[in-house]
């Protein structure tokens, strides 16, 4: 009788599967009601973050080729780009949270771009101009070089943000790879700091 081994345990079994886009029907299943507000709009302290996905020369990314999620704390956003890229969604701004062994970090939200036909996630961070005091000490914002900080950071807009997110060129958006997971745009191993995609444009 064969021996019976746990699948989970069996290197075998052990195979990187690929993510996908969001694909033409994200809007019809992925999206609902209110889903651009993380916050209600007439609540207080919330705002609206306006912006663009753009291609390294700017060429906007239309739908249905972008959706972007946007979390921290208990608020959750998701967007769709329109014709001209652009996009927007209510939030409120979060809370200072610490760093094991760093302190405090800046006010900022986690972002992940699903962006079709890619396969893998887009993930960065979204901080804001208003906070030169708190972005100056933050670790991240730190580690990066000044190039790299200034993609993340949205400028003051009015009685809102503005934040463009560039997905190649000189100027594109950091990036970064979640620990512990393999990039797939890095031969599989897990970059130890943010990549740099280069899109044929």
């Amino acid at each position: 009788m064969a021996e019976q081994t746990d699948p989970a345990a069996d290197p075998r079994h052990r195979v990187l599967t690929p993510s996908q886009g969001p694909g033409p029907y994200a809007s019809m299943t992925l999206m609902y009601e209110g889903a651009e507000n993380g916050v209600d709009p007439r609540s207080p302290g919330a705002f609206t973050v306006t912006g663009r996905v753009v291609d390294g020369v700017g060429r906007p990314i239309a739908p249905p080729d972008v959706l972007i999620e946007v979390l921290a704390g208990d608020q959750f956003v998701r967007a769709l780009t329109d014709d001209l890229g652009g996009f927007s969604f209510t939030v409120r701004k979060p809370e200072r949270v610490g760093l094991a062994g760093r302190g405090l970090q800046a006010p900022f939200f986690h972002v992940v771009l699903h962006v079709f036909p890619l396969p893998e996630l887009h993930r960065t961070r979204m901080y804001f101009a208003d906070e030169e005091a708190a972005n100056a000490t933050d670790p991240l914002l730190g580690y990066l070089d000044e190039g790299d900080a200034a993609t993340l950071v949205a400028e003051v807009d009015g009685s809102g943000y503005r934040w463009e997110i560039r997905l190649s060129g000189d100027q594109q958006t950091a990036f970064f790879a979640a620990p512990g997971e393999p990039s797939l745009l890095d031969g599989g191993q897990t970059p130890s700091r943010p990549f740099r995609e280069q899109l044929n444009v």
